[in-house]
């Protein structure tokens, strides 16, 4: 029987819970990310509420759904370190590098799993890829950069354009970069990073994820060091 994607959603998003568990306590906070995937988290989460503190949210959708769910959501101004950040990305190549904001929280997202000790991604199998870039690469930009941070991508040979009727909860614009393809982003990452009027790109390569735990039609897997080895849970 084939499982369907939201299937295999559902189905990661219990054996994150099953591999943090152990890495809870009382006083733990835990980092919760943005997306479909994280919501269906938030949801198998909230069953063990009572073995952790509370939640930092990588955007307002996620804090309303973790509050919700009676979870206590602290900001992250008031969270010194965190044992563990999860959350889905858009694509995700074998070393664990990442493109993720999609829904726009990439941001938040970066920074709250910048606090966590380890990143766990979850993911399903349509996600792994190669090479990053077939899905477009998001970057928060300010409002009056549009432009100018526009034609420095193009230089870098990227088609960026702005996405239309959408707003960060951190109030910019979104660009979205067509073009792109790489099998290691680190070096990319690092030349948008410094464009003047970039807030955040949509890359996770120079701080990967710690481990991915994906849904296949094989079962849950786990992916974490080199040498690459797909393991089941």
């Amino acid at each position: 029987m084939a499982y369907s994607q939201q299937a295999l959603k559902e189905q990661v998003a219990k054996a994150a819970v099953e591999y943090i568990l152990p890495l809870l306590s009382p006083t733990a906070v835990v980092g919760v990310g943005t997306g479909s995937t994280a919501d269906l988290f938030i949801d198998e989460l909230a069953k063990h509420k009572q073995q952790f503190k509370a939640a930092v949210a990588s955007s307002e959708r996620s804090a309303k759904r973790l509050a919700d769910h009676g979870i206590l959501v602290l900001d992250l101004n008031e969270v010194e370190s965190m044992p563990v950040y999860v959350d889905g990305a858009d694509e995700i190549n074998a070393q664990l590098q990442m493109i993720k904001g999609g829904g726009g929280a990439l941001t938040r997202e970066k920074m709250v799993a910048s606090v966590a000790e380890r990143f766990v991604c979850i993911v399903d199998e349509s996600k792994l890829v190669e090479r990053l870039g077939a899905f477009k690469l998001p970057i928060e930009v300010l409002p009056m950069a549009i432009n100018s941070v526009s034609r420095q991508i193009e230089k870098l040979g990227g088609v960026a354009r702005q996405r239309v009727g959408f707003i960060t909860d951190n109030g910019n614009p979104i660009i979205d970069v067509e073009g792109f393809s790489v099998e290691d982003a680190r070096e990319l990452e690092s030349t948008i990073n410094q464009i003047p009027g970039v807030v955040c790109c949509g890359f996770f390569a120079l701080s990967p994820a710690t481990i991915m735990i994906i849904g296949t039609q094989e079962g849950v897997k786990q992916l974490s060091h080199q040498p690459l080895s797909l393991q089941y849970l």
